[in-house]
């Protein structure tokens, strides 16, 4: 097992991790899957930026990735990231995670930034809010029924850590 800055070739295994998340789950608010070129085009964006995109890696098959982006567009949010963590169905409850966000928390520190926020959808998202927790992230708001998905009314939770501490 390893983790490793994401290359353009880990598309498809990116599109394919992220599609159940769409596809069933509520952690997402997009309706439709991506695809591998979109995954790519995405990928190229975060890189552009400096920020990073890690992929965990077991047995030579991409089964996880995280990444950091800017929180907002505006100039005055620079130096504060949003995280996005994703891990394949079958490697869950892993350890996968975790690993991947201490790491790319880490890497985000050497990108510049100074707070990272963690936008969880669906307050019911109990692995996710667990995951952040564990890794420095404490919460720091809830913003009720913003999404819909499935018919159903969605939370987000959001959570704050700092890298300056």
């Amino acid at each position: 097992m390893s983790i490793r800055p994401a290359r353009m070739e880990d598309a498809p295994a990116l599109a394919a991790i992220y599609a159940p998340a769409v596809l069933t789950g509520t952690a997402s608010f997009e309706i439709e899957p991506p695809s591998a070129a979109e995954m790519a085009k995405r990928l190229m964006q975060v890189k552009s930026h400096g920020w990073p995109w890690l992929v965990h890696v077991t047995m030579g098959q991409v089964d996880g990735y995280a990444y950091v982006t800017q929180f907002r567009d505006r100039a005055a949010y620079r130096y504060c990231g949003e995280t996005s963590v994703y891990v394949a169905p079958d490697a869950q409850r892993t350890g996968i995670g975790q690993a991947l966000l201490s790491a790319a928390t880490s890497a985000a520190g050497k990108a510049g930034f100074r707070q990272l926020i963690a936008v969880i959808g669906d307050s019911g998202n109990t692995a996710s809010i667990a995951l952040h927790a564990a890794c420095g992230f404490e919460r720091a708001g809830l913003l009720k029924a913003v999404g819909e998905k499935f018919g159903k009314p969605l939370d987000i939770v959001m959570m704050q850590r700092s890298l300056t501490s």
